[in-house]
């Protein structure tokens, strides 16, 4: 069957693959960006060079938990190619309390799996015993940042988020507590991106933190410098301590160069309602102050997409340097 360049319209004859007037290949896609090149196999175009445009540069995830609607939103950005970002949200029901359940072999529920540092530290925990209440969901959502200076880092942040939200899931519906699971979750994760390594030199790397969300307590853990943030007026706080040095150096991350990784986990019961806000630098870097953020996004517990959309729009009006991804997660108790 013949086919007609994409470039010069020209009708090629059967079993060609290369046009005969302007020699682009037959079949091929046409650049987004000045529309006369073809796109090579790797996703640039032959004639401008530009890397095309994917399904991660700008994505947004909205869904349900009980009454409530959590979102997350992830844009490239202005000065970046791609989208080194990646974000998972998830609901999960959860048993009935308490959340005590430790799977064998972890040890007790605030030391994690065997070999890890770290604790629960800075918030009040939950009560002894575990979690008081019946059964609900929980929402897992998780940020990762690739590492611009490694090789692959959006595949890299790919596969740390989607592997920590697989075990967060997994893990409390099988009645894991949240800050056990939040351990298990981060060393998957932490394996799975070291996994991608074909030697120490080329090892793909990237950040992550995450947030658990259920009908008592807010678990956040991360490695590096992605954020959580409680908003809730001027009650408002940051969750999260980066991992980074003077000039924004990264001390900890993912990959199979970050020697032991050590993650932070915390977790609190909230006394009242709030929003859960999940974030990469993309967003920090222009607002990392917890009150001006609660006061960009008054309205967040009742429509997260908008709030999240709203949070990436400020980034992007501000430069828009790196990778913005939100996630926004309403905590009413009721979950």
């Amino acid at each position: 069957m013949a086919a007609i360049c994409p470039v010069c319209s020209l009708e090629g004859l059967p079993g060609e693959r290369f046009c005969e007037e302007c020699g682009t290949p037959l079949g091929a896609t046409l650049c987004a960006s000045c529309g006369a090149g073809a796109v090579d196999a790797d996703g640039y175009c032959g004639r401008c060079g530009v890397r095309q445009p994917t399904g991660r540069d700008h994505a947004e995830i909205e869904l349900t938990a009980g009454a409530v609607r959590v979102a997350g939103v992830s844009d490239r950005g202005l000065r970046h190619s791609h989208n080194e970002d990646a974000m998972a949200l998830t609901v999960t029901a959860v048993p009935a309390g308490p959340y005590a359940a430790v799977p064998a072999g972890t040890g007790d529920p605030v030391a994690g799996p065997a070999g890890w540092q770290g604790g629960r530290d800075a918030f009040p925990p939950p009560a002894a015993g575990g979690t008081p209440g019946g059964a609900g969901h929980a929402v897992v959502g998780v940020v990762c940042d690739g590492v611009s200076t490694s090789p692959r880092p959006e595949e890299a942040s790919q596969t740390a988020a989607d592997t920590a939200a697989a075990v967060l899931a997994e893990r409390l519906a099988a009645g894991a507590d949240a800050v056990a699971a939040t351990y298990q979750a981060v060393a998957a994760a932490a394996g799975a991106v070291a996994g991608l390594a074909d030697s120490l030199f080329d090892a793909p790397a990237c950040t992550l933190v995450s947030a658990v969300v259920d009908p008592r307590h807010v678990t956040v853990g991360w490695v590096g410098d992605s954020r959580a943030y409680w908003l809730s007026g001027p009650g408002s706080a940051l969750l999260t301590q980066d991992d980074a040095g003077p000039g924004h150096v990264l001390t900890a991350w993912l990959g199979a160069d970050a020697g032991e990784v050590v993650p932070h986990v915390r977790s609190f019961a909230p006394e009242g309602p709030g929003v859960v806000l999940v974030c990469s630098d993309g967003l920090w870097n222009y607002y990392p102050d917890p009150l001006a953020l609660a006061q960009a996004v008054p309205d967040a517990a009742a429509d997260p997409l908008a709030a999240a959309r709203t949070l990436v729009e400020l980034a992007l009006q501000a430069g828009g340097r790196d990778n913005i991804t939100v996630l926004v997660i309403p905590f009413t108790g009721r979950r």
